[in-house]
């Protein structure tokens, strides 16, 4: 695998080892799970700052995170699963060495109803992935 992929592959390992649900890159499902949802969005590597010697690629990818929840008290929902994305970020921010940082930005959340059901809350939260490779395709 190359290291933005490894990178991508650690990241959905650290939201999958939280309550909510996580996919990566799959579309909403029509029924959002109790705990919550999230989805890994690849993003954007961007364009890399470039060193000569030696070589070097000089990233800072902006993957998604899309939360959702659902239900009754949707706003405290929303808040904790926030809040855990957070700390399970904080707990090591180099991914095990894979990546100099990782920095989750500010989320916008919306509220959408749904016909029928409970309204939906969610939010994107860009996360930075700051890390440096020999080759762009790598």
């Amino acid at each position: 695998m190359t290291p933005r992929e490894t990178i991508l592959a650690a990241l959905h390992t650290r939201l999958s080892a939280l309550p909510a649900t996580a996919l990566r890159g799959d579309v909403l499902p029509e029924r959002v799970p109790t705990n919550g949802l999230l989805i890994l969005r690849d993003g954007e590597p961007g364009e890399p700052e470039v060193t000569l010697s030696p070589l070097a690629y000089h990233y800072q990818h902006r993957a998604e995170i899309e939360a959702v929840v659902q239900g009754t008290d949707r706003d405290a929902d929303f808040d904790t699963l926030i809040a855990s994305i957070g700390a399970a970020l904080s707990i090591d921010r180099t991914l095990g060495g894979l990546c100099d940082w990782v920095e989750a930005e500010a989320p916008r959340p919306v509220d959408l109803p749904v016909e029928g059901a409970a309204s939906l809350k969610a939010a994107v939260i860009p996360v930075v992935l700051h890390y440096s490779t020999a080759d762009q395709l790598a």
